[in-house]
This record gives structure tokens, C-alpha cells and sequence, in this order.
């Protein structure tokens, strides 16, 4: 299925057991690997924690420091020891961190031969190795730069590292960090068939941080979840003209790419394996806010705000509270579907890109367009293949009939190789797009290639996850004791008649109706829709005339 083989995708095939523990100790490491200095005092909480040894501390923070600060740093089997890898003893370490702290961090501003004859005595003196000028070097290089440029000059020399409430130095390259953010949009939607309310739709959004710009997008029915973050990176990384020409909309919005790190809270849909595993296998590193600390992610949030401030003017809209929205009728004025509102969003994010931001001192389109020149962002092709790798994870057994999920039987030809050493390869790594779970990606023994495979009867209709759990469901009310797939989708067919026939009454029927049908990524309609239009006839959706700078 992937025609991008990626080197890290060994990480997919780790067993349950050691990414879990790899997962735990992350917990503890990737805070403590903040601070400038560890201690006895603090590697023995963390060794306490995660019941290992002082050393082993000290071991799985040399890893986590040396490469990108990932779950996978920690994995059996990773050492970031040997040639190059700075490892001390613990005794020695103490000694450097100590002295780095007591001498370098200072007003007097000690040069690193200075501070490192310092470490030179202490060491001899209690008969340890001393270590060499590079590994002190390798220490310092590691200091929190705003921590180390206020200990020796001063917190204005440190100004110009910093920004508003201590948050990290600025970012300036592309794509160096994208923050990302889910919210409810402001705004009631209609169902395509009756043009009756369904309710509020959620919005993913992305952002690069160096040049202002909106990388990714996404609007959807569900709940924000680990399959929305996945399916805004996909968007983020490949070509907006294809998604631009289905929903109809003129603009250009040449902004994409692979972001080098993800920044985000720390929600649940975050923290999932499906989230972590897809962004190691790309090489993206995701980092999470510091707890307590809410500006870290500021720039996403006056997006977000931003762009509801703006959908206010939308009709249907709610507001941003009750007291805010008096006697509006919401429900009542209600005419956008779900597709005119991503087209009205995609129009203002391009009418942005075009103004100039206050920060910048210039346009975000400008910003991009030059530093892209300099360093052209890495692009997908294939968005499928991309998104993929971001779909929540299953494992199973392969039997003689294929895979078996939740009590649905997956086959392909592709299979017959493996089935006949099936016992050898253990659990097989799937992924499944909850939109649509009449195929499956089954990740190949090579740990690099997924095969697609669909439902083993092919005359199955497609349907969501959601459909699926709630069938499962009714058929436990009705008191079976064992489902089948035959009952399965028979429950999935009733219930879809039943939906069908209150969609014009209840607004659940309508939403659950809608979801289904925004859900599978089938081909796009050869004519897109027409321009959104309000009850006086007049075009309702528009780009942004004013906004304020994100």
C-alpha cells in the first residue's frame, strides 16, 4: 500500500509490553530531561518511580537527550552509548553538573577551559576519570539557552530568547513547529438533504509558528480524536489544490509540508499510540505543553479564537455563550452544510495569508513564499498513505480466513504468503479509518509496507465505527449472546432504515445521517456545490475583512 517506505517504521512492530514500559518511562524522563541538571536527589525519585536503578536514569536520559526526545529513544534494544555518546559516570556527572552551576552559570562568566580545569581538580581529586573538553562542551550546549545567556548576562541579554511569560525561544524556521488544536465551531451546520440543523461541527486546525501561516484544517462531525489530529496532518502535508478544487472554492493555499515538530496540549487524542507511533515513523517530533503554562500554545489559541470571532457573523451562529447570544436563533438561521463551511473557512484562511501581520511586519504568504525558496518543505504524495499511519492500531492473529475484527472477517489474495507461516509471524499490526471500516491495512512482516485488505464478503456496504458499536450494541439488548456478521450487518441495515426515516424529523437522525455520509472518503461529486447562500439570497459565506493577527 505505502510507496514510501520510512526508516523509523520498525518502531510499528516493538511488542505491547516494551513500548508500554518505554511509554511509562517517557512519563518520567522526558520532564526531568528539561531541567538543565538532574541530581542524585532527583534521579533517585525517577529510579524509585520507575523501579530501575540510579544508573539506568542516567542511561535513559542520555538517550532521550541525544536524539529527538521520543518514546522511541527509550525502546530495548536503543543505546545512545559508545563513540560519541558522552556517557559519564554518575560520580563524574554530579561533579560536571555541579560545577557548570557553581562556575559557567555565573556574572563572572568563566571560559569553558576555566570551568573545565575546575572539573579537571575535582575529578583527580577523588581519583575518577576526568572527562574530556568535548564532553564538557557537549554539557553546556545542552543548557536551556534563556536559563544560561540570564545566569551570565543578564535577563536583557535573555529578552531576545524569550517571548511574553517565559515561553521557549522564538521559532523561526518552516515547518520547525506546527501547534495544532481542536474546538467547536461557533457556528450550527445543515444536513445536505433537508437543510435542517444538525448541530455544531468540531474544528482541528494547524499552524506554523515561524511564519504565521495555516497549515491544515479540518472540520468534521465526530468528536475531536487521535483520527482527527491524523487526518489535519495529512492535510497539512500535502497539496491543497486537489481538496480546494472538490469543495469549489478559488484560492490559493500553497502551504504545506512535514513539520519537524507537533506542539500540542495535553489531551487524550494526543497521547495516543496511533498519534505517537505516526509521528516517530515520520520523524516528527511531538512535544506537549508544560503543564500550568497555557501561552506555550498561544499562537493556535488566537487562531482558533480568531477564526470564531469571525464565524460570529456567520448565520446560525451561537456565539461564544448564551448571554452572548440573547434571543438569536440559532437553529432558526441556520443554511450552511458542512462543505460550505469548510469552503468559507478555506476563503478566510487564504484572505489572511494575503494581509499583513503585525508580528511579522509583513504577509504570512510572503513569509512562507521566501523562507520555502531558501528551504523547500518535504511533501506526501499519497494521502492515504500518510494518513495511515495515523489510524488507531490493532493486533491480531492471522488465521486461514484472514483477520477477524470485532466479529467482521477481513481477506485478500495478498494474504496466502504469510497465512501458510502465520504461527512464526505472531500478531500482525493493523490500522482501520473508523469513517470507514470496510478495509483494513495490515503492516507486512517487513515491518515497512502495509497491504490493504478489504471485508472477506466484498458485497458488505461500507460502514463507520460508530455504526458498528452501536449494532453490537442493540444485538446485546436483544439478548444475544453471540454476535455473528450476518446479525451484524442486518442490525446496521435496520437501523439505517430507521435513521433514514426520521431524518426529517429529529436532529440526531439528521447529524447521525450526515456523519455517515461525510464519513467514507469516497470520490468527490464531478460539480461542486453551490455558493451558500443565506434566505435573502445573498452569499453567505466570505473571507475574513478584518482580522486580528494570529
Amino acid at each position: 500500500m505505502t510507496d514510501e517506505p520510512v526508516a523509523e517504521r520498525g518502531v510499528l512492530t516493538a511488542p505491547a509490553q516494551a513500548w508500554d514500559t518505554a511509554v511509562r518511562q517517557a512519563e518520567v524522563i522526558g520532564p526531568l530531561a528539561e531541567k538543565d541538571t538532574v541530581g542524585l536527589a532527583e534521579a533517585d525519585e525517577a529510579a524509585a518511580k520507575l523501579q530501575i536503578s540510579r544508573r539506568q536514569v542516567y542511561v535513559l536520559l542520555g538517550r532521550w537527550r541525544a536524539d529527538e526526545g521520543v518514546v522511541s529513544d527509550l525502546l530495548p534494544g536503543r543505546s545512545s552509548g559508545g563513540r560519541g555518546g558522552g556517557r559519564l559516570p554518575e560520580e563524574v556527572e554530579a561533579i560536571v553538573q555541579k560545577v557548570l552551576r557553581e562556575r559557567y552559570l555565573t556574572r563572572q562568566r568563566r571560559t569553558v577551559a576555566a570551568v573545565h580545569r575546575e572539573i579537571t581538580r575535582r575529578c583527580r581529586a577523588r581519583g575518577l576519570r576526568v572527562p574530556s573538553r568535548g564532553t564538557v562542551l557537549r554539557r553546556i550546549a545542552r543548557l536551556d539557552p534563556v536559563s544560561a545567556t540570564t545566569a551570565r548576562d543578564g535577563s536583557e541579554a535573555a529578552r531576545p530568547l524569550r517571548s511574553a511569560g517565559g515561553a521557549p525561544p522564538a521559532v523561526t524556521g518552516l515547518l520547525e513547529q506546527v501547534q495544532i488544536d481542536h474546538t467547536p465551531v461557533d457556528v450550527i451546520v445543515v444536513d445536505e438533504r433537508h437543510r435542517l440543523p444538525i448541530g455544531r461541527p468540531y474544528l482541528t486546525a494547524a499552524i506554523d509558528v515561524a511564519s504565521r501561516c495555516v497549515v491544515g484544517l479540518v472540520v468534521t462531525l465526530e468528536s475531536p480524536s487521535a483520527t482527527s489530529v491524523g487526518l489535519c496532518l495529512a492535510h497539512t502535508v500535502t497539496d491543497k489544490r486537489p481538496w480546494l478544487e472538490r469543495l469549489g472554492a478559488e484560492a490559493a493555499w500553497p502551504m504545506s509540508g512535514k513539520p519537524r515538530e507537533l506542539y500540542v496540549d495535553n489531551a487524550s487524542e494526543f497521547k495516543s499510540e496511533a498519534l505517537r507511533r505516526g509521528c516517530d515513523q515520520h520523524g516528527i517530533k511531538l512535544g506537549y505543553r508544560p503543564p500550568g503554562r497555557p501561552h506555550f500554545g498561544g499562537i493556535v489559541e488566537r487562531l482558533i479564537g480568531t477564526m470564531m470571532q469571525s464565524a460570529h457573523e456567520l448565520p446560525g451562529t451561537t456565539f461564544s455563550n448564551t448571554a452572548e447570544r440573547g434571543a438569536y436563533d440559532s437553529d432558526g438561521t441556520a443554511v450552511l452544510t458542512l462543505a460550505e463551511l469548510q469552503r468559507w473557512l478555506a476563503l478566510a484562511v487564504a484572505s489572511y495569508h494575503g494581509q499583513v501581520h503585525e508580528g511579522l511586519g509583513r504577509t504570512p504568504a510572503g513569509v512562507w513564499a521566501d523562507k520555502a525558496a531558501a528551504a523547500p518543505p518535504v511533501t506526501v504524495t499519497s494521502e492515504t498513505a500518510f494518513l495511515v499511519d495515523f489510524l488507531p492500531v490493532i493486533r491480531r492473529t492471522l488465521s486461514r480466513s484472514g483477520f477477524v475484527i470485532e466479529h467482521v472477517q477481513y481477506y485478500s489474495d495478498a494474504l496466502k504468503p504469510w497465512i501458510a507461516r502465520r504461527e512464526r509471524l505472531g500478531r500482525f499490526v493493523l490500522r482501520r479509518d473508523p469513517r470507514d471500516i470496510s478495509r483494513i491495512w495490515v503492516l507486512a512482516p517487513d515491518g515497512f509496507t502495509y497491504v490493504e485488505v478489504p471485508y472477506r464478503t466484498l458485497s458488505r456496504p461500507p460502514i463507520t465505527a460508530w455504526e458498528h458499536k452501536a449494532a453490537v450494541a442493540r444485538l446485546r439488548e436483544l439478548g444475544r449472546a453471540e454476535v455473528d456478521e450476518n446479525a451484524l450487518f442486518a442490525m446496521v441495515e435496520r437501523m439505517r432504515q430507521i435513521t433514514e426515516a426520521a431524518s426529517g424529523a429529529t436532529r440526531k437522525a439528521r447529524r447521525d445521517r450526515q456523519r455517515r455520509s461525510e464519513a467514507a472518503p469516497r470520490p468527490q461529486p464531478a460539480n461542486p456545490p453551490s455558493p451558500p447562500r443565506d434566505r435573502a439570497g445573498e452569499a453567505a459565506a466570505r473571507p475574513f475583512e478584518v482580522i486580528e493577527q494570529w
